[in-house]
């Protein structure tokens, strides 16, 4: 498994040019900041949306601004998005070792894959990653905030709230 998994929708929910990429998010997570009560906790969860960001870029950076202040003590995001692409029963992992994205390499929690790959609702689906945009949109504001932490990227397909949880 030395899969990079590229980014697939870069240049469409996106920029594609890293510079332009980084002023975009730094400046949807600086106006997000402004807007932040000065006493917003840190969240040990978040829920953001999944579009393309000129429709919800700064609805997710006013959610992703709220981890700014711990972000030095993130180092593992787990990340759940729905599949919009490939039917998936179950929960899928991507196989693969890395994220890509303009901005960098995400790399993946092997040992949190691993843990997770004994579970019975969860599979291994390169495919369902392959052009899942549900994840892949939150990174950029992950990489801006957190700088290096590793992922555990899961697409939900048809399971139940107890499979996921």
């Amino acid at each position: 498994m030395h899969a990079i998994r590229p980014a697939a929708v870069a240049g469409s929910f996106y920029p594609a040019n890293p510079a332009n990429l980084a002023q975009d998010v730094d400046a949807l997570l600086r106006d997000a900041h402004g807007r932040l009560p000065a006493d917003a906790a840190l969240p040990k969860a978040i829920i953001a949306p999944h579009a393309g960001y000129i429709y919800s870029g700064p609805i997710a950076a006013s959610v992703y601004a709220r981890l700014a202040r711990g972000a030095e003590r993130i180092h593992r995001v787990v990340l759940l998005g729905p599949a919009h692409r490939v039917a998936v029963r179950g929960i899928a992992l991507p196989g693969a070792v890395a994220f890509e994205t303009p901005l960098g390499r995400i790399p993946i929690d092997q040992q949190a894959a691993a843990a997770l790959s004994g579970l019975p609702q969860v599979v291994v689906s390169p495919e369902a990653h392959a052009f899942e945009h549900s994840l892949e949109v939150h990174l950029p504001f992950l990489q801006a905030l957190l700088g290096r932490f590793t992922l555990v990227p899961l697409v939900v397909g048809q399971a139940s709230a107890e499979e996921v949880s």
